[in-house]
């Protein structure tokens, strides 16, 4: 189980996804945020996902096959301000056709960095979430970075703009340093794909 992890394409037009239809499981998230640290230390594989010292470098939907029982699929992370506001707009706007057509994704990880309150674009994402009535946790990326009595102000800031996440259900810390939340998140995934 999550050992045949690969790189399948990026696909920079819905037209050019994968032909083969597997269950997807969405990384979504504003640059910086983490997402490629998360998918190597998931799968702890370390350059499966490339890590650009430059934030905003993801320009594609990076899809990964994962033991052929689903794709992950990290999303182009938004709100970079060194991008062009016409480029900004063609992503967003791949984005939000992409979740809201895909008839695959089974579940979506949105992940906001644990030190900063949600941005105005990862409010927008969840309410474009909800408007496509998807499965979605939250994971609070850079755990380690937070000392332990920030934890649970971490846990009631983010509550207080998504006050349907619950801690243990659809609301994690995770570290790529440390592993919080891998074992957590990979439990989740067998449940999904390899139970049934």
């Amino acid at each position: 189980m999550f050992e045949n992890v690969k790189f399948v394409r990026s696909v920079y037009h819905l037209k050019d996804v994968p032909k083969l239809s597997l269950p997807t499981v969405i990384l979504c998230g504003r640059s910086n945020v983490g997402k490629s640290s998360f998918i190597n230390s998931l799968f702890n594989k370390k350059k499966l996902a490339k890590i650009s010292s430059s934030p905003g470098k993801t320009r594609s939907i990076n899809y990964y096959n994962v033991d052929d029982k689903f794709f992950l699929v990290d999303l182009p992370g938004y709100g970079y301000a060194k991008t062009s506001k016409e480029e900004r707009a063609y992503w967003g706007k791949l984005i939000s056709d992409y979740i809201t057509k895909d008839k695959n994704i089974e579940l979506a990880v949105h992940l906001i960095d644990s030190r900063h309150n949600p941005t105005e674009l990862d409010i927008q994402l969840n309410e474009l979430l909800k408007y496509a009535d998807l499965p979605y946790i939250v994971l609070l990326s850079k755990a380690d970075k937070l000392k332990q009595s920030e934890k649970s102000s971490a846990f009631n800031n983010i509550k207080e703009f998504f006050p349907e996440l619950l801690p243990g259900e659809n609301l994690f810390f995770y570290s790529a340093v440390k592993g919080t939340g891998r074992k957590e998140i990979l439990s989740r995934f067998s449940k999904l794909f390899y139970l049934k």
